[in-house]
This record gives structure tokens, sequence and C-alpha cells, in this order.
């Protein structure tokens, strides 16, 4: 039987290795999107509390007499 040589149909190509700055880079993202994940969180968990506190206290109408919007500030 004949003798196959180093190419063989199950060798892979060996892949170019990662360099540093590849490495950096990809060290970097992982950061930036950990970080832009909380920031989302952290907007809709306000932006949520915000409307939940809008609709709890009472609309001020245009109407009223100034020293009653400001008790209703001093409420707040």
């Amino acid at each position: 039987m004949a003798r196959q040589g180093k190419t063989s149909l199950f060798n892979t190509p060996s892949s170019r290795a990662e360099t540093p700055m590849d490495k950096t880079t990809r060290a970097v993202r992982h950061i930036l999107d950990d970080e832009a994940e909380k920031r989302s969180i952290k907007t809709s968990r306000l932006r949520k509390a915000r409307l939940e506190r809008e609709a709890a206290t009472p609309a001020v109408d245009a109407t009223t007499s100034k020293s009653a919007r400001k008790a209703v500030k001093r409420k707040s």
C-alpha cells in the first residue's frame, strides 16, 4: 500500500495565530458590549420609574392658581 504524505482528507489547514492587537480588540469589544447592555437596562429601568411616577401624580391644570401649582411641586 502506498504511503500517504502530509496532506490527507482529515487534515485541516492551520489558521493564523491571533495577534496581540486582535486580542486587545476582542477584549475592548467585549467590555463595550457589556457597558452598552448595562446602560440599556438602566435606561429602561429609569424610564419605567419615571412613567410610573408621572402616572401617580395628579396633572396640574393650567387654570389653577400659582400657589396651588407650587403646593403640588412641594409634595413631589
